[in-house]
């Protein structure tokens, strides 16, 4: 199941931007993987306090948002979804700056995290 944790600053999220972070980051594994995909991903907000983000060594109070997506390995390397990381970085940037407009873009940090084969499941059991 693709899963998404993102940590941004409390004050980017206002009620409305979540809907459009969730529903964007769906979209952009469903655009690399299709469908079936977009309907499994689940994604969680993580509000980071005013003066609890730094940037550069100093608190900042930009968004500064850190996307993880944590996905099984070998859907990196699929056959069928040629330079699937690049296009997933390019497309979860596009969905973050979707929601938080154009000037939050260079504060995307995205990260692929692989989980091995075997070492994931849902409903108890590995998959």
């Amino acid at each position: 199941m693709p899963h998404f944790t993102v940590h941004i600053s409390e004050s980017a999220l206002d009620g409305k931007t979540e809907e459009g972070l969730i529903r964007g980051l769906a979209d952009a594994v469903g655009a690399v993987y299709g469908e079936p995909f977009r309907r499994m991903v689940a994604v969680d907000l993580i509000g980071i306090p005013r003066h609890r983000r730094g940037v550069g060594g100093v608190p900042s109070e930009r968004a500064a948002p850190d996307v993880r997506l944590s996905l099984r390995e070998a859907a990196y390397r699929h056959p069928d979804v040629p330079d699937a990381p690049a296009r997933l970085i390019a497309a979860i940037t596009d969905a973050v700056v979707d929601a938080l407009g154009e000037p939050v873009r260079e504060e995307v940090a995205v990260s692929l995290t692989a989980v091995p084969e075997g070492r994931s499941g849902v409903g108890g059991r590995v998959g």
